[in-house]
């Protein structure tokens, strides 16, 4: 197997940050992320995706501010920005989530870098109110960059929509149903309905197997986590099918993908989930993404956290492995 990305790491000691949790494709340190992404070698990383706070006064625990002046969160994340720019591979990819008010200058810290824009893709988020003078916003973005021409795009499809409540196909494609191809829709890069996750289409008797899509730039299915029911901390998280889509579309087993804000460990799971290395850090409350991970090894999860289900349930490492398997062959075939 590669190299365990522990290895990869210089004076983690020095830098005040401390590995918490372990296991055969990654690592999780408690720390501040700048002080994990300087002891990590130059052009190493296959991937990054980081989902920063906000800014916007949420409680991240003790000791830390999400309610800095324009210019200090700014002057912050440039300087994380300029250290995973010196990280990735030529040809890796990042991915950042945030809002379009803090992705705007993303954007142009990363053009001016020697980045190369790939795709704005819209996470649409509704319920959400209008705040003073502005229409009612309705998505996050989701930036997505390379260092150079992309080393690794694979195809990424997706189901085609069908509706909940009759499973019956949502659009009729402008009469070009049956030109489809078998394998779904490309995804695009805008998500529509925050408040579900895509089900597979009912299968009547006698028809053709259940399409997918290329995945396009608008995304309808990744919601925001913000039932108690499925949440693992206080402050939202996302759903694991974003980041599942995500290093399934830039990576291949075996990569190296890199979290510096882990939150509840949403990226380390998705990337055990497919087999990549990872690398994480959180500055905060550890525990989340802790018994989040040791849940997954004993083979406990969410059945809503891939696809729509009901609830927590328990299924052996072997089944698990072989549903997910089946599931993303679609995607790696």
């Amino acid at each position: 197997m590669t190299k365990h990305p522990k290895l990869l790491l210089a004076d983690v000691e020095k830098a005040a940050i401390f590995p918490v949790f372990e296991t055969e494709y990654g690592v999780l340190y408690q720390g501040d992320c700048l002080a994990l992404l300087k002891a990590i070698p130059d052009t190493s990383i296959d991937m990054i995706f980081a989902d920063p706070p906000f800014n916007l006064g949420k409680d991240y625990g003790k000791n830390i501010s999400d309610s800095l002046k324009k210019d200090e969160y700014l002057t912050w994340s440039r300087r994380w920005l300029a250290e995973c720019v010196r990280v990735l591979k030529p040809g890796a990819s990042l991915f950042i989530f945030n809002l379009p008010i803090w992705l705007i200058e993303y954007g142009a810290f990363l053009n001016a870098n020697n980045m190369s824009f790939r795709h704005w893709i819209a996470c649409r988020m509704p319920k959400t109110f209008p705040r003073g003078k502005k229409l009612s916003p309705a998505h996050y973005g989701l930036l997505y960059y390379t260092k150079g021409d992309p080393s690794t795009f694979n195809k990424v499809y997706v189901p085609v929509p069908t509706c909940r409540h009759c499973g019956k196909e949502i659009r009729d494609y402008g009469g070009h149903r049956k030109k489809l191809n078998e394998r779904g829709l490309n995804m695009m890069d805008v998500f529509e309905h925050a408040d579900e996750i895509w089900e597979p289409a009912v299968e009547e008797k006698g028809s053709h197997t259940q399409l997918w899509t290329d995945a396009e730039d608008i995304w309808d299915d990744i919601p925001p986590v913000r039932h108690g029911k499925y949440k693992t901390r206080t402050a939202n998280e996302l759903a694991p099918i974003m980041l599942e889509r995500l290093i399934q579309l830039s990576t291949n087993q075996g990569d190296l993908v890199l979290d510096p804000f882990g939150g509840s460990g949403t990226t380390y799971y998705a990337a055990e989930k497919m087999h990549r290395r990872w690398l994480g850090v959180e500055i905060g409350d550890v525990d989340p993404a802790i018994r989040r991970m040791t849940d997954y090894q004993k083979g406990i999860y969410a059945e809503w956290e891939s696809a729509r289900g009901n609830g927590h349930k328990q299924r052996n490492s072997i089944g698990q492995l072989k549903m997910f398997e089946q599931a993303f062959s679609r995607y790696e075939s």
